[in-house]
């Protein structure tokens, strides 16, 4: 396939080219120049008038939840998402897994149709989990990393006797591991010293949330009489999610000690549990990708989150902020967080990008591409998205 005339956000800085050819095949793009010759065999589209982008990478969700959608929307944090009470919780054990399929079906097509090529799901429910979810991605073509968990959470009384992982659940770990791209951790307040040592020696991705709440933090420190964010540094996760409440000192530890953050702004915001700091984060050289969390409490809606972030980021600290910069952390720096040849336009690559229509009556005229993807662009300004060099959602 050959897209010619395209307008495109090239390479790992997303630098704007007005016009040029781009040949794809082996689900990869193989020729980026202005003048590019088909073969016989090759399928050419004249792409003037469209704009590509990286597809964009929701680096956190739990997609399990599309069944209970705004379910208890007043509650607190614990009473809402917590693994042992939480209403969430007991709404997934009592649901049968072929509803939980079905819901989980449609909101994997409607990241695809929001321009969502790759997500990263925090598994809950251990093997019967992953199965669940990989039954859903055998029906539709998005791509996705799964990170797995032993449903095992221990008490404030385990946690201060720093008891380790039962052997059982030891065993059901390898087994996990061996189904899914890695491990996904509740939080440092339900796992021990030694537990989080455990999983520290897994060799496949780490990820755990971290101080997404002010709640959560206190809770740490009456627990160990240690901060949250240097326990769960004890996993070597490659990345925190959150990171609602930190200090200068945890951040430059963290962009040291890890691949970087996710922020999920839309869903603190929901919660009512604060914003992360961006800048902050920033100015401490940590590498920050997004996502959309729980689908109970918030859309999959990577352009929302985008816009959402750009905006309370720059009225909180009164200060301009590059939309470039928000749109990288959507698509090149996730890429570099999970070590994965997406999120960037560039040979040897692999394709997945999203046409954008630049006449769209949201975007036209199209002034600074940008901030008019950061804030304007929706799903309804998407003429096709690719994954994989195939065209999984419109047309060109």
């Amino acid at each position: 396939m050959i897209l010619k005339n395209v307008s495109v956000l090239l390479g790992k800085e997303l630098k704007y080219t007005p016009s040029t050819s781009i040949k794809i095949s082996e689900q990869k793009f193989k020729l980026i120049q202005k003048n590019i010759h088909p073969s016989a065999k090759e399928d050419s589209f004249d792409c003037e008038g469209q704009l590509l982008i990286p597809g964009l990478i929701n680096c956190h969700t739990h997609i399990g939840d599309s069944i209970a959608k705004d379910v208890i929307i007043n509650n607190t944090v614990d009473e809402r998402i917590h693994p042992i009470y939480g209403v969430k919780t007991k709404i997934l054990k009592k649901t049968k897994p072929s509803h939980l399929i079905s819901f989980m079906e449609n909101t994997c097509k409607s990241m695809i149709q929001k321009g969502i090529t790759t997500f990263v799901d925090f598994r809950e429910g251990g093997l019967d989990g992953i199965e669940i979810l990989k039954k859903v991605l055998a029906k539709v073509p998005i791509r996705s990393i799964i990170l797995g968990r032993v449903e095992y959470y221990q008490n404030r009384k385990q946690i201060k006797q720093n008891l380790n992982l039962p052997v059982e659940k030891q065993h059901q770990l390898v087994d996990i591991l061996k189904k899914c791209d890695g491990i996904g951790i509740s939080g440092v307040n339900e796992n021990s010293n030694s537990v989080l040592k455990s999983y520290s020696n897994t060799k496949k991705l780490r990820a755990i949330h971290s101080a997404e709440t002010l709640d959560s933090i206190r809770t740490s420190k009456q627990i160990t009489g240690k901060s949250e964010i240097l326990r769960a540094l004890q996993l070597k996760p490659h990345f925190l999610v959150h990171m609602t409440y930190t200090s200068k000192n945890e951040l430059f530890l963290t962009s040291q000690k890890t691949r970087g953050i996710v922020v999920c702004p839309r869903a603190n915001a929901a919660l009512a549990e604060g914003i992360p700091d961006l800048e902050m984060m920033l100015k401490a050289g940590c590498n920050i990708a997004i996502g959309t969390d729980n689908v109970m409490i918030n859309s999959p809606d990577i352009f929302r989150e985008m816009d959402y972030l750009w905006k309370v980021t720059m009225g909180l600290n009164k200060k301009r902020i590059d939309p470039k910069q928000i749109l990288k952390m959507a698509t090149t720096n996730a890429g570099k967080l999970l070590r994965k040849d997406i999120g960037v336009i560039d040979r040897g690559k692999l394709a997945d990008c999203i046409l954008i229509d630049k006449h769209a009556i949201d975007l036209e005229p199209m002034h600074d591409p940008y901030a008019s993807i950061v804030h304007r662009a929706s799903d309804s300004t998407i003429k096709a998205v690719m994954i994989g060099g195939e065209i999984v959602y419109g047309k060109v």
